[in-house]
């Protein structure tokens, strides 16, 4: 009796050895299908947060505008002897002019020249009721930062193009892009949401900045100590002699650039 209970004990134990490996093969089966659903939705919700970051959000965190009067500025490079200085010129006080007023425009749009219905348009609203254009400014900075056009281009003899890129070369207004939140071009930023650029003038932020005064610091062709010879700009409390330069200009303080 007892050989029959111990035969069928080993039957037992041969069935259950038997089906063992195939019990542990779907449960490997079954854990490796469960880390490849895993896997599909995280692959799942990586393509989309990358689709919402680099391409939903900026969509929505930038409203678009169109200019006033579409602008060509090829058409205005011609007609002109000193090229962008010529509109963009500097005061006698060593001030930046900016965007044109209405006064440097009416000499020659007095009248409409041509046929381009952008000119008609510029004459009949703005010249002929006096108004201002209200143009959109790609590059104007918040108000805490201050920058003299000045320092760059008649003391540092940095180019437009640096800066603002061949804009002298368009013959149409670029969209202007607005922050939602700021309110501030998207040229400051840059187009890429990443804040990654490629040329000089792809954004405008304080690291290009810095950038670019260690890159000609490095180069020996800045100069810390800056003269002061514009009555407009913001002057220390106490008036150095002329050999002299102002501290806050050599240890490159905050409020240099900032107000």
């Amino acid at each position: 009796m007892s050989t029959l209970d111990d035969k069928a004990e080993e039957t037992v134990g041969q069935v259950e050895t038997t089906k063992s490996p195939e019990k542990d093969q779907k449960k490997k089966d079954q854990k490796n299908g469960s880390w490849g659903i895993i896997l599909i939705f995280f692959v799942i919700g990586l393509v989309g947060s990358l689709a919402v970051g680099w391409w939903i959000f900026p969509k929505l965190l930038y409203s678009q505008k169109k200019q006033p009067i579409d602008f060509n500025h090829v058409i205005h490079v011609e007609a002109v002897e000193e090229g962008c200085e010529s509109c963009h010129f500097f005061r006698e006080d060593g001030s930046f002019s900016g965007v044109p007023k209405l006064a440097q425009c009416v000499d020659c749009h007095e009248e409409v020249m041509g046929e381009d219905p952008e000119e008609f348009k510029f004459v009949e609203e703005y010249v002929a009721k006096g108004n201002e254009v209200p143009w959109l400014v790609y590059s104007r900075q918040p108000d805490c930062v201050f920058f003299s056009h000045v320092a760059h281009v008649k003391m540092g003899k940095v180019d437009c193009i640096t800066c603002h890129g061949h804009i002298g070369e368009s013959t149409h207004s670029r969209v202007y892009e607005e922050n939602r939140l700021t309110g501030y071009s998207r040229d400051i930023w840059g187009k890429n949401i990443a804040g990654l650029k490629k040329d000089t003038w792809d954004r405008m932020k304080m690291d290009d900045c810095a950038e670019c005064h260690a890159e000609l610091k490095a180069k020996g062709k800045i100069v810390q100590a800056l003269p002061w010879p514009i009555n407009w700009m913001p002057r220390p409390y106490e008036k150095p002699a002329s050999s002299q330069v102002r501290v806050h200009i050599k240890k490159d303080a905050c409020f240099v650039c900032h107000k």
